[in-house]
């Protein structure tokens, strides 16, 4: 075998190999599979996980946006019309949110931690001074109280004529930063006096900054990777008392700031939600690119405050039997003391259109009022996100109070939120850094067929120049023709050889001679 043809050989031997290596890799799925079962390993809630430090005190920035309904027209209002409102703020507030007395629990199964808030003003990012900027807003001590007592006819008219004897009405002006983190309101301490359990202070955010009043329980992850961060208790308990199914009092997902590694589209995400006191879940709506970062993005659905009527699914949330409200607003009095308090997406966003005509002054859009999660699919953490909840309190008729009787019902706009993160450099660098790994070894199969495609285009070629060298070797080899050209006898038999076929020389025979 010639050096040619063992080159030949051993170039189609090594094509074969490799695409037939690269095709069985890639059709059985081994690197793929390989790196996600490490994916799973790495995120869990376990020390020395790649995502437990950045779990327990998450590096990007966090900013919550207050934003006020200041009413215009109170006594137009008051009087049987419309109200009319105007939007204020932002006021924005950087967060920090670091979670404290991290501990595990259950052999290590599971994770307790306290989930506290700290708030700090960001001037530059806001659109007024909150502690010179004056909002009339509805009363809402004063509104708690009247439904307190409303019970009552002789409670409520005495309650009644203090209000008035206080000068409280049912809108107050304040401004925005007593409204956020408290003040003392005048009613509230007149009642302290009869009753000590009453606090006389007030505020939107009253005792929420810094304070330790959410305490959870995770699950680690590390023996279900899709059980990684869910939430199994909060604030001592597994389940929910406040409203009237089993299903409604379920605790269902994570607290919405992780989730589990290798996303769906076609997954309903889970979330359990402190201020709204309930579960509710995201449905995906499209893909995204955040800071060249890959991600699905989930919303949650009109269904999830839909009517009983219009979503079966939501009578639990429906506590007062014939008083249920409609499609876009949840009352959660239940968990409030007693305040009627409503929640909803800002300016009634996904609900009834009702809600919005009742109020000038409302333009609800997707844009601006809708809850979203950017959600990388690989590792299951949000690199942007948006939860989005407005305050309202329920205001109608109530007998021994006066001030009301000229009232339409009405679900009346307070305030709303808006809890934002985008992801920060730092961390979006080690992500693609990640992403990048995990799409190399996963394609690897493919850099095997790629390589064996290569030495398959060398094959072709080696056996083409084999063939035409070979072709040409046996055209030179071919028969040379006779040269017919005469030549001199005697020279001939001299000087030059016999040549077999082209001149026989001949010489004289002694005897012939005589």
């Amino acid at each position: 075998m010639t050096r040619k043809s063992c080159a030949l050989y051993t170039t189609g031997i090594v094509c074969a190999h490799l695409l037939t290596v690269g095709i069985g890799l890639l059709l059985a799925q081994v690197f793929p599979t390989l790196v996600h079962s490490r994916l799973k390993k790495e995120i869990t809630l376990t020390e020395g996980s790649r995502v437990f430090e950045s779990w327990k005190n998450p590096p990007p920035p966090v900013y919550m946006q207050y934003y006020f309904y200041n009413v215009t027209n109170p006594e137009e209002f008051l009087a049987g019309g419309r109200a009319a409102v105007t939007q204020m703020g932002p006021y924005t507030y950087r967060e920090y949110r670091p979670r404290e007395n991290v501990t595990f629990v259950e052999n290590g199964t599971k994770v307790s931690a306290y989930s506290p808030k700290t708030f700090v003003f960001e001037r530059d990012m806001s659109a007024g001074d909150p502690e010179v900027d004056l909002v009339t807003i509805v009363n809402i001590p004063a509104v708690a109280v009247m439904n307190k007592v409303k019970g009552s006819f002789w409670t409520s008219s005495m309650v009644s004529i203090w209000m008035k004897s206080l000068g409280v009405g049912l809108f107050m002006t304040r401004p925005v930063h007593e409204l956020l983190w408290g003040f003392k309101d005048p009613l509230l301490t007149r009642l302290r006096t009869s009753k000590p359990e009453i606090h006389e202070y007030f505020g939107l955010m009253y005792k929420k900054n810094g304070s330790l009043d959410n305490h959870f329980v995770f699950l680690t992850g590390e023996s279900d990777s899709l059980d990684y961060t869910k939430v199994v208790a909060w604030n001592g308990e597994s389940r929910l008392t406040w409203w009237s199914s089993n299903q409604s009092n379920m605790i269902n997902g994570t607290d919405g700031s992780t989730f589990h590694p290798l996303l769906s589209r076609k997954e309903r995400l889970d979330v359990f939600s402190p201020d709204l006191c309930r579960s509710i879940y995201m449905e995906y709506i499209e893909d995204v690119e955040v800071k060249g970062i890959p991600a699905y993005r989930f919303a949650p659905p009109r269904e999830v405050l839909a009517s009983a009527e219009e979503n079966p699914a939501n009578a639990g949330f429906c506590v007062t039997t014939g008083n249920c409200l409609g499609t876009g607003v949840l009352d959660v009095s239940v968990c409030r003391d007693g305040a009627p308090v409503i929640v909803s997406f800002p300016h009634f966003y996904l609900g009834d259109r009702k809600y919005v005509q009742a109020i000038d002054g409302l333009s609800p859009n997707q844009e601006d009022h809708q809850t979203y999660l950017d959600i990388n699919p690989t590792t299951g953490i949000p690199v942007r996100a948006s939860k989005r909840a407005q305050i309202n309190i329920l205001l109608e008729r109530i007998s021994g109070f006066p001030a009301t009787k000229y009232l339409n019902r009405t679900i009346f706009p307070v305030m709303f939120i808006n809890e934002s993160v985008v992801i920060d450099d730092a961390s979006s660098m080690k992500m693609k850094k990640l992403l990048l790994i995990e799409k190399l070894v996963s394609n690897f199969p493919l850099l095997i067929i790629g390589l064996g495609v290569i030495m398959l285009l060398v094959f072709i070629i080696l056996v083409f120049r084999f063939h035409q060298q070979k072709k040409n070797t046996k055209h030179n080899a071919a028969y040379t023709p006779v040269n017919y050209k005469t030549e001199d006898p005697a020279e001939s038999d001299l000087t030059l050889p016999l040549k077999n076929g082209s001149h026989i020389g001949m010489s004289t025979v002694d005897g012939e001679k005589s």
